[in-house]
């Protein structure tokens, strides 16, 4: 796995580990400042910078991914192919391709902006809180994901009937009908009509 700020260790010249931060913005997606990762998740939120990935295989299938267990926001719940947050001054696409090789061990052959969705979602599990201004990706896979066992728990590639009968019966990220809605146009572009999206 290549070392990235992501998977390097954090860490000072006193030892400790160097908070994560996240890019806070306005309304408009507008840079603000920063915070620090968990901070920003504490209720009631501080709005920021975040994206979401939604990679299909040839045959329309999305890949969804289970959160590892050890994650302590979201733990264990199925979710979009990957999402996260772009380190401050890194550009959301970059940041998206970055954590989808990352997380998966696959890179996107193509990967292409879907659009931006903006909302606020509690976690009653963890009592945390996604403020976020999310940037929208989707693209086509077509390596078998070699997931990191840190941050994910399993995957699996889905029809639009199967994503619906699982959603029915499995634990889903808070966030993940909210963005997949929104990335429904560019989805229906790319994968066409006949993949039922």
């Amino acid at each position: 796995m290549p070392i990235t700020p992501a998977t390097a260790t954090h860490s000072s010249s006193n030892g400790t580990a160097d908070a994560i931060l996240l890019e806070l913005v306005d309304e408009n997606g507008v840079t603000i400042g920063t915070a620090e990762k968990l901070s920003a998740h504490q209720p009631p939120g501080q709005l920021h910078r975040a994206f979401s990935v939604f990679l299909f295989d040839e045959r329309g299938r999305l890949l969804i991914q289970q959160r590892a267990l050890g994650k302590y926001h979201s733990p264990g719940v199925w979710s979009n192919t990957c999402c996260g947050h772009p380190y401050p001054g890194e550009a959301p696409f970059a940041a998206a391709a970055r954590r989808t090789y990352e997380e998966l061990g696959v890179s996107p052959s193509l990967l292409a902006e879907a659009g931006t969705v903006r909302y606020n979602h509690p976690d009653p599990a963890s009592g945390l809180v996604e403020q976020e201004y999310n940037h929208l990706f989707v693209g086509l896979v077509q390596a078998e994901p070699r997931p990191d066992p840190e941050e994910v728990a399993g995957t699996a590639f889905v029809s639009a009937a199967e994503l619906s009968e699982r959603h029915g019966r499995d634990t889903f990220s808070a966030w993940f009908m909210t963005v997949l809605d929104a990335a429904r146009p560019a989805v229906r572009e790319l994968t066409g009509p006949s993949a039922g999206w």
